[in-house]
């Protein structure tokens, strides 16, 4: 089969939800997209992101943009917490600079770092409920 794909509009809500509550200022949430995929081949893979490189950009005379795609056979079996870590996991790969270009796990993307980002969006989540 061929993977195929399609837009996630309740992923992109998710997605501009986090970057609004963690302040994720250096993100551009109009330049990042979200797409569902089917019938693709990877194995342990939940989630990727996909950048518009600075050749692309200058060939299409364009901005930098991201497109974070979830792999519909593994992300759609998981419980929503692990879900919105997944998303979070996924924005920390753009950079500072929003170049097209991503962080790298060793330093920065790391599960630590995700758990103390999930802590502090469900915290603010709760003090608005309040």
């Amino acid at each position: 089969m061929v993977i195929k794909y399609f837009d996630a509009p309740d992923i992109k809500e998710q997605v501009d939800s986090i970057i609004s509550d963690l302040e994720l200022s250096h993100i551009l949430p109009q330049l990042v997209y979200c797409v569902r995929s089917k019938d693709s081949k990877a194995k342990r893979t939940i989630a990727r992101i996909h950048g518009l490189s600075r050749i692309w950009q200058g060939v299409l005379n364009t901005h930098p943009t991201y497109i974070i795609e979830v792999i519909n056979e593994t992300f759609g079996k998981m419980k929503e917490e692990e879900k919105e870590k997944t998303l979070i996991h996924e924005l920390l790969h753009i950079p500072g600079g929003f170049s097209g270009g991503f962080r790298p796990h060793k330093g920065y993307v790391e599960r630590k770092t995700v758990e103390k980002l999930y802590k502090r969006i469900k915290k603010i989540r709760a003090e608005r409920k309040k």
